[in-house]
């Protein structure tokens, strides 16, 4: 015990040093990584939007971040699986903490997420966002597409998010025809995986629905995803939903018949030649999860996509 520390959240003396809290116990960031607001030297930020106000149907997404980060604490201390190394050995990652929103006027939510994710990215730093529901993956392309011009979004969801769209409105359901229409996103060259429902606009992207996906391998739909997306640069959203509610019950709008998460993660892991310039996590409702079993799935999952970002790093170190 002479070597152990606890609390490294907020006691690491490097971004880059392994953690030896105990699993059950110390300040719970994600992974365990430094609780700073300093962006220098920084590889890759993990950031939290706890809103839910968008939802349609069960609302507590808001708490998806507090829930992700309580269920990583199990994966800092070992190497991490699949990827065979400490992720954090050469990519300094820190845990910025949340975007602070005013939960009594909704319509300055949208801005106050979009500047939030602009300061992030001027940092060059890769920005992997813990949501809350689906809407914030809205403001946070926006935040991506004005470095990087529209984006390829790479969309694993039960939901097409194409329903019809309003001006001013916050909706989860209408992101993406959003984006579609103000140029945020390349239709031509983005994907959704895992559809399980109808929206009346398909605005051109390309679906590999729940039933494919269920009849192809893991590597079969990489290469899809790869094939269809090629070299542009992308954006990779995961909505929780997307996971059979076998496997992901703690989420707003569960659809039956869905992949497990061993498929998808499997999926997740042959990504690697994609060139993805951001990520994030949302729709995680702990209120209807039972033993973190929607948490875990999501806490692997945004630790797949350090893992992605971590071997396009060294590619180019």
């Amino acid at each position: 015990m002479a070597n152990k520390t606890i609390d490294h959240a907020v006691t690491a003396k490097s971004l880059k040093s392994a953690a030896s809290d105990p699993t059950h116990a110390g300040v719970l960031s994600f992974m365990r990584r430094r609780y700073t607001k300093n962006l220098r030297d920084v590889d890759a930020v993990v950031w939290g939007i706890p809103f839910d106000a968008a939802t349609s149907n069960r609302p507590g997404a808001r708490f998806g971040p507090q829930a992700i980060r309580r269920a990583s604490a199990i994966m800092d201390n070992d190497p991490q699986y699949p990827f065979q190394q400490d992720l954090f050995a050469n990519m300094a990652v820190i845990d910025y903490g949340d975007c602070l929103l005013d939960y009594g006027n909704h319509q300055k939510t949208p801005a106050t997420i979009e500047r939030e994710a602009a300061k992030i990215l001027k940092s060059g730093a890769f920005l992997l966002t813990l949501g809350g529901d689906h809407f914030v993956t809205w403001p946070v392309l926006k935040a991506h597409a004005a470095i990087h011009g529209p984006l390829s979004l790479v969309q694993f969801d039960a939901h097409q998010d194409t329903w019809p769209d309003e001006k001013g409105r916050i909706d989860h359901g209408s992101f993406v025809a959003r984006a579609v229409k103000d140029g945020v996103i390349d239709p031509d060259t983005s994907i959704q995986i895992g559809i399980r429902t109808h929206a009346p606009d398909d605005c051109g992207i390309r679906i590999v629905y729940g039933y494919e996906v269920e009849e192809m391998s893991a590597s079969e739909i990489a290469d899809a995803i790869i094939r269809h997306v090629g070299d542009k640069p992308c954006y990779l959203t995961f909505d929780i939903d997307c996971l059979d509610p076998a496997y992901a019950p703690g989420t707003g709008t569960p659809v039956a018949g869905g992949p497990s998460s061993a498929k998808i993660l499997s999926v997740l892991r042959h990504l690697g030649a994609l060139h993805i310039k951001g990520a994030d996590v949302v729709e995680v409702a702990p209120a209807y999860d039972h033993a973190d079993i929607t948490a875990i799935a999501g806490s692997t999952i945004a630790m797949y996509m350090l893992g992605l970002h971590a071997g396009w790093l060294a590619e180019r170190r």
